[in-house]
């Protein structure tokens, strides 16, 4: 409730890319050593199942989908996984020592979320 109806009210239009940045720094706070705690971390949070679709050279798809999943995605239609990508987005960059992003699609039919990361090895980070 507080993510998907209380900070929408409170942040406005700003929200995803608050939500995108707070997911990023909240990453920073606990580093993960591969997608395997990612996943671990997603469900010891309460944010979903975490699932690794494909890995390619400079890509990676991971879907998040369960019970909670379906709950956030039935509230509203303007629900956001931002926190949850921003996230995301941070721990591939941090073992992957490159710059990374990641955007979400959600599938209300399937009631899951996509979040496809992209990163250049050539925009390392020290």
């Amino acid at each position: 409730m507080l993510r998907d109806i209380l900070i929408p009210d409170i942040l406005g239009k700003h929200t995803p890319d608050i939500l995108y940045w707070g997911g990023k720094q909240l990453s920073r706070k606990f580093p993960l050593q591969s997608t395997e705690e990612i996943s671990s971390f997603f469900n010891e949070a309460g944010w979903g199942t975490l699932t690794l679709l494909e890995q390619k050279r400079n890509e990676m798809t991971f879907e998040l989908s369960g019970p909670v999943i379906e709950r956030r995605l039935s509230l509203k239609t303007d629900v956001n996984f931002k926190l949850e990508t921003g996230f995301i987005a941070e721990q591939i960059q941090l073992q992957r020592k490159c710059v990374a992003e990641a955007a979400d699609e959600l599938y209300k039919r399937s009631q899951s979320v996509k979040v496809m990361v992209r990163w250049d090895d050539k925009d390392r980070i020290e």
